[in-house]
């Protein structure tokens, strides 16, 4: 069965009215460029993959909504506060008129392995996926699953090792075609994924 998009954790949603993040236009613009280039999107069963995320303030960031993977551009109404997670109790707190995507946990780590990231971008992609591999860059496990505690602590684990946190990108082993970038500001994170893009795609 593939389990991709689909949310893992414990979700203690509250619905709320949208949060109006003075950012969220520019996350959102980024967003639609990289659905133009087929990073964020759908699976042809219907799957939904690739999400972006801003920080708010400590660990708290705003992402893209569960199931929005197939929409070219998104309203405020399609993003999610995350309050909090409890990666080892495999708990997502979230406030907002959608609950948060499946990937959580992974924003999570990185926020808080990174304290100067505030923008988290999670894409899809065979050809970068496969480059970012064989050239043996900053990955996770291949027995790390997504979506899955033992991933948010794998991305954890080894960016523990990285010299350089406040931006970055690593190759999700386990979770096929994944990768995520992250950076100090949105440009950065996206710069980060179209330097892989011009690279491997």
């Amino acid at each position: 069965m593939n389990d991709e998009g689909y949310v893992k954790y414990t979700a203690e949603h509250t619905h709320a009215e949208a949060m109006k993040h003075p950012l969220w236009p520019v996350l959102n613009d980024a967003r639609t460029k990289l659905f133009d280039l087929g990073l964020i999107g759908v699976y042809p069963n219907g799957i939904g993959f690739g999400n972006v995320s801003i920080r708010v303030m400590g660990d708290e960031f705003l992402i893209s909504g569960t199931a929005t993977g197939a929409k070219r551009e998104l309203s405020p109404n399609e993003y999610c506060l995350v309050r909090s997670c409890d990666i080892e109790g495999n708990r997502v707190i979230s406030f907002g008129p959608i609950q948060a995507s499946s990937e959580s946990m992974s924003h999570c780590a990185i926020y808080r392995a990174c304290p100067k990231a505030d923008c988290v971008i999670h894409i899809h992609s065979k050809t970068i996926f496969a480059g970012m591999l064989r050239d043996n860059l900053l990955s996770t496990p291949k027995d790390a699953a997504n979506g899955t505690p033992e991933m948010a602590r794998a991305i954890s684990n080894a960016l523990g090792q990285s010299k350089e946190n406040d931006h970055g990108w690593i190759v999700l082993a386990g979770h096929d075609e994944g990768l995520i970038t992250w950076g100090a500001s949105i440009d950065e994170a996206l710069a980060l994924v179209m330097e892989l893009y011009n690279k491997y795609h």
